[in-house]
C-alpha cells in the first residue's frame, strides 16, 4: 500500500492505470499459457487416437480368427508355382501331397496371399507407432516373413490387447479366462456372386426393354392396320358416291 498514492486525483489516476496495465498483462499472459497447453493437450488427444485407432485395426486384422490354420503363409505366388513346377518334374512325386496342386495355384492360394499382404500392413502400423515390446515383437515377425518361414503372431496380439485394454482404461483380461490361441483374419470373397446377381439383373432388364419394344411394334402395327383400314372404308365410300353421281347424270336430256 506504500506504492499508492492517493494524496491527489492525478496520483490516483495513476495509481488506476498502472494497477490496470498490470492486470491485463497478467490475465495476457495466463490465457497465452492455457491456450498453449489446451493445444498441446488436443494435439496429444489426436495423437492418441490416431495410433489407438491403427493398433485396434492391426489387433483386428492381427488376432480375428481363432481357428483353422493360424500361421502366416510367408510365400508368393511364383514361390508357388516354382514349387509345383518342381514337383511336377521330378519323378515319383506328387504335388498333391504338400497341398499345392493347380486348383490350388489358381483358387485356394489367393486367400493366403491376401492373408500376408493384411498382416504385413498390420506390422507395418505396429512397427510405426507400437510400444517398445509391440515393435520387437513385429520386427520378428516381420523378419521371420521375409525368410520364408511360417508365422504365428500370437504373441503380438495379445501385447496389443493388454495395451489396448490399458490405454482404454479397461480391467485387464482375468487370469482364469483361458482364450484360444488367435491368428490373422480371413478375409471373406463374397463380391463375384453379388456381380453376377447385378449381372443377372442387366439381363433380365435388357429382356424387359425387348419385350416392351416388341409390345410397342405390335401397337404401331395395330395402329397401322386400324389406319389402312379407316382410309380404305374412305375409299369405298367416296367411289360409291361418285357411282350414284354418274347414275343420276346418265339420264336422257
Amino acid at each position: 500500500m506504500r506504492m499508492f498514492d492517493f494524496s491527489s486525483w492525478q496520483s490516483i489516476g495513476t495509481t488506476l492505470l498502472g494497477l490496470a496495465l498490470v492486470t491485463f498483462l497478467g490475465v495476457g499472459i495466463r490465457l497465452m499459457i492455457m491456450m498453449t497447453i489446451q493445444q498441446r493437450r488436443e494435439r496429444m488427444n489426436r495423437q492418441i487416437n490416431e495410433r489407438l485407432r491403427t493398433l485396434i485395426a492391426a489387433y483386428k486384422t492381427l488376432g480375428g480368427s481363432f481357428t483353422g490354420n493360424l500361421a502366416v503363409d510367408p510365400r508368393h505366388l511364383r514361390d508357388l508355382r516354382r514349387e509345383i513346377t518342381a514337383s511336377e518334374g521330378e519323378p515319383g512325386s506328387d504335388p498333391a501331397a504338400d497341398g499345392f496342386s493347380a486348383d490350388t495355384e489358381k483358387g485356394e492360394s489367393d486367400r493366403p496371399r491376401r492373408i500376408r499382404d493384411a498382416v504385413e500392413a498390420a506390422l507395418s502400423d505396429i512397427i510405426l507407432l507400437g510400444t517398445e515390446e509391440q515393435v520387437r515383437l513385429a520386427s520378428r515377425a516381420a523378419q521371420e516373413l521375409t525368410e520364408g518361414r511360417p508365422v504365428h503372431v500370437h504373441d503380438l496380439v495379445v501385447a496389443l490387447r493388454d495395451f489396448i485394454r490399458k490405454a482404454l482404461d479397461l480391467a485387464p483380461v482375468p487370469s482364469d479366462v483361458a482364450i484360444p490361441v488367435q491368428g490373422p483374419t480371413r478375409p471373406s470373397s463374397g463380391g463375384g456372386g453379388r456381380g453376377g446377381g447385378a449381372g443377372r439383373g442387366g439381363e433380365s432388364g435388357g429382356g424387359g426393354g425387348g419385350r416392351g419394344g416388341g409390345a410397342g411394334g405390335g401397337g404401331g402395327g395395330m395402329g397401322m392396320a386400324g389406319g389402312l383400314g379407316l382410309a380404305g372404308g374412305a375409299s369405298m365410300a367416296r367411289g360409291t358416291a361418285s357411282d350414284d353421281d354418274v347414275a343420276d347424270g346418265a339420264q336422257p336430256k
